[in-house]
C-alpha cells in the first residue's frame, strides 16, 4: 500500500475548511497564522508560500513578514514580542534556519507557547515529553495521522526512529510511545543499524541521506515512513528510502513527494486551528 499523504491532507483540509466557515457565524474574527521569513533562503520562500497558500485554502487569515538577511536579532525579538501580545494572531511562526547572526535557540523560546504553531517552544516539548495537551510539531504530528488513516494500531510494536532530530526523531518517538509501541532511537552511531531497522514493524526514517535505506534493512510486511526530502544522482526528489527498491518488501510505504511532505503544512493549519480555540477559551 502507497499512502498518499497527499490524497489524506487535501481530505483534512476541506475539514478543516468546513469548520472555518462555520466560524463565521460564531466568532468575532478567524484563526490567523503570522509567519516572518528573514533571508533569502529559496527554500524557505517555497515554504512559505505553500504556508500561505495552506490557509488560502482553509479560509483562514495569513499574515506574512518579510526582512532581508540584515534584519537583526534584536529587531526579530522585538517583532515576535508585538505578535505575542497581538490578539487577533494565534500562530507565530519563524521559518528556519536564520542567517547565522541570529540565535535560533533564543528565538523560538521568544514565541508565546500557546502560539508556538511548530510545537519548539521548551514548554511545549516538555508537555508533549509528559503527555500533556500541547501543540506537537507538524511533522511528527503528520505521520501519527497517516498511521491513524490507514486504521494501525502501534500498540505492541516495535517502531524504530532513524534520526534524532529535535524536530522530527525525539517528538515522534515519544508519539510514538504514547500509543503504547516499543521505540527505539537509533542515528549514526548506532552499532549495526542495519540489523536494528529489520527489527521494525514501523521503521521511520528521518536521517537526511538519499536512499539510505534500501530492503536489507526492512522487515517483510513493515510500515515505512519516510521524511527524507533529498535529491538524487539525477536531482530528482527522493527520500531517506530507496522506494523503488522496498516498496515490494512492505505492507506500507510513504513516497517522496507526495508522502510525509503534504501532511506538515496540514497540521501547521491544524496546530492553528487548535491555537485559536485556546485562546477563545475552548
Amino acid at each position: 500500500m502507497i499512502i498518499s499523504g497527499k490524497e489524506i491532507s487535501t481530505k483534512i483540509k476541506d475539514q478543516l475548511k468546513e469548520e472555518v466557515e462555520q466560524m463565521k457565524n460564531k466568532y468575532d474574527r478567524l484563526p490567523k497564522l503570522a509567519v516572518i521569513l528573514v533571508g533569502e533562503n529559496q527554500a524557505s520562500q517555497v515554504y512559505v508560500r505553500n504556508k500561505e497558500r495552506g490557509c488560502s485554502y482553509v479560509g483562514m487569515d495569513s499574515l506574512k513578514i518579510t526582512h532581508d538577511a540584515t534584519f537583526s536579532e534584536e529587531e526579530l525579538l522585538n517583532e515576535i514580542k508585538q505578535l505575542n501580545e497581538d490578539d487577533t494572531v494565534d500562530g507565530i511562526l519563524v521559518q528556519l534556519p536564520l542567517p547565522d547572526h541570529i540565535n535560533e535557540d533564543k528565538v523560538l523560546e521568544a514565541i508565546d507557547p500557546s502560539k508556538d504553531v511548530d510545537g519548539f517552544h521548551p514548554e511545549n516539548v516538555a508537555k508533549l515529553f509528559l503527555g500533556q495537551k500541547s501543540l506537537v510539531p507538524c511533522t511528527p504530528k503528520g505521520m501519527m495521522v497517516l498511521l491513524d488513516e490507514i486504521n494501525y494500531d502501534l500498540t505492541g510494536k516495535e517502531v524504530v526512529v532513524v534520526g534524532r532530530s529535535n524536530i522530527v526523531g525525539k517528538p515522534v518517538s515519544l508519539l510514538c510511545l504514547q500509543k503504547n509501541a516499543t521505540v527505539t532511537i537509533a542515528h549514526s552511531k548506532t552499532k549495526d543499524l542495519k540489523e536494528v531497522c529489520q527489527r521494525a514493524d514501523v521503521l521511520i526514517a528521518a536521517v537526511g541521506r538519499a536512499k539510505m535505506i534500501n530492503r536489507d534493512y526492512v522487515k517483510e510486511g513493515a510500515v515505512v515512513l519516510d521524511v527524507g526530502i533529498n535529491r538524487d544522482e539525477n536531482n530528482k526528489l527522493c527520500g531517506d528510502v530507496d522506494f523503488e527498491d522496498v516498496k515490494d518488501k512492505v505492507y506500507a510505504i510513504t513516497p517522496v513527494p507526495g508522502g510525509i511532505g503534504p501532511m506538515t503544512i496540514t497540521m501547521l493549519l491544524h496546530n492553528t486551528l487548535e491555537a485559536f480555540y485556546h485562546h477563545q477559551g475552548e
